[in-house]
């Protein structure tokens, strides 16, 4: 098994700069703003699970949006250009993800996780056993 520092090492530049920077990847120039497939979104870092794709939706803003998590994430307040946000982290990597926001569907609960594509890897729904994700198995029946 790696250790974290390892792990860092082979994430691409945009990757580290998004978890390890708090930085942001370019607004529809992502690899998963777009994408619908059914399956797990986890943590480029640690692996940790963080959102499934029945959670995700089209917000329109230029980044994977999502209505709620599967983990618990901590949350920062950000004043960062001149601006009041609430910034989500992974809990075990405490990787930089991206911010919540008051403005999704109100039947879902009216939460938007914008996350950057850079912090996340994507599991397909017919990987989520080999992965070793194989309890998330049974939220795509």
């Amino acid at each position: 098994m790696k250790n974290k520092e390892q792990r860092l090492q082979e994430l691409t530049e945009m990757q580290y700069h998004v978890t390890q920077e708090e930085g942001t990847e370019p607004p529809f120039r992502n690899e998963f703003d777009e994408h619908f497939e059914e399956g797990l979104y986890v943590d480029i870092v640690s692996g940790e699970p963080l959102f499934t794709s029945k959670d995700k939706f089209d917000s329109g803003c230029g980044w994977p949006a999502f209505t709620k998590p599967v983990a618990l994430l901590t949350e920062n307040t950000d004043m960062r250009f001149g601006m009041l946000r609430t910034e989500v982290r992974s809990k075990d990597a405490d990787s930089h993800l991206g911010h919540v926001f008051p403005d999704g569907p109100a039947e879902t609960g009216g939460l938007r996780y914008c996350i950057n594509s850079a912090a996340l890897r994507f599991i397909p729904k017919s990987e989520l056993e080999e992965q070793g994700y194989g309890e998330y198995v049974a939220q795509f029946k």
